[in-house]
């Protein structure tokens, strides 16, 4: 196989232009898992809060149980237990709010920069208030 001198540098060139845009693919693809990652943690916390709030019908129990179930910064949750008071049998609803950290530098400017995840479980409630 011989090569013509006008194709010497084909390969490199097409390497030097190809390589930024795998780079950027694939530090978007990271970020779109992390933020994969941060949705279903958020997703467990509502759930292990509202299953707090049911069982203890306590709001401030169950807004702890949520932030360490999925292990979220406090600064960055908005949790809603809902209804304030409830009977045993009625339903109780956990809705958390949470503003993730986008983690990969460069691409931040991809990620809209309101993004909020959001997830809401409901329960019925299985003891009385305290």
């Amino acid at each position: 196989m011989s090569f013509d001198r006008s194709e010497r540098g084909a390969a490199s060139v097409e390497f030097a232009v190809v390589l930024p845009i795998v780079v950027v693919s694939m530090l978007l693809v990271v970020q779109v898992a992390l933020l994969v990652s941060t949705q279903l943690s958020v997703q467990h916390a509502a759930r292990e809060g509202a299953r707090a709030a049911a069982v203890w019908n306590d709001d401030a129990r169950a807004r702890d149980a949520a932030l360490e179930a999925g292990s979220l910064d406090p600064d960055r949750a908005e949790i809603t237990v809902a209804p304030d008071r409830r009977e045993v049998g009625e339903s109780v609803r956990v809705t958390i709010r949470y503003r993730p950290v986008v983690a990969v530098p460069y691409i931040g400017r991809f990620v809209p920069a309101g993004l909020t995840l959001t997830a809401s479980v409901e329960e019925r409630t299985e003891r009385a208030p305290p």
